[in-house]
């Protein structure tokens, strides 16, 4: 399902993207990771998760505690899980090759940051970037 389909355009409250920007700064040589839960209209919570990548300088890995932990909660009622973001120290904010082969479910959304960007992006099949990723808008709406 293309993000015409789903929308292309995402909200997300300018207090959730504060303080991923936050995580990010506070960690430039390394890539910080987390997910998001909401629907895909809406970015509506994120969870920092530890990066357990062997090589987390220039790769993430979600601590897969953490992502059992969200799956476990969603299955009970909790927040529905969208997706995830992680950061590229290079400071490019664009999906590399590597994070093509990772992005293995369809749909989710992610959140890359690169120096003070932040962009969104759609896990695809056949997608225009690495055949993996469609770009996605993000729409910053106040926080409450």
């Amino acid at each position: 399902m293309s993000s015409t389909q789903m929308g292309n355009v995402v909200r997300i409250s300018s207090g959730i993207l504060a303080v991923i920007r936050a995580d990010i700064a506070a960690a430039p040589n390394r890539e910080v990771c987390g997910l998001l839960f909401g629907n895909e209209q809406a970015i509506i919570a994120h969870r920092p998760c530890r990066n357990v990548a062997t090589h987390p300088a220039t790769a993430f890995e979600i601590d897969p505690a953490a992502l059992i932990a969200a799956y476990r909660a969603e299955r009970g009622g909790g927040a529905r899980i969208i997706g995830c973001y992680h950061s590229h120290p290079s400071g490019d904010p664009n999906p590399s090759r590597q994070d093509a082969v990772d992005a293995l479910t369809e749909g989710w959304l992610w959140l890359i940051g690169g120096g003070a960007s932040i962009r969104a992006w759609r896990v695809v099949s056949g997608g225009p970037v690495h055949g993996r990723f469609e770009p996605v808008d993000l729409a910053t709406i106040d926080s409450a």
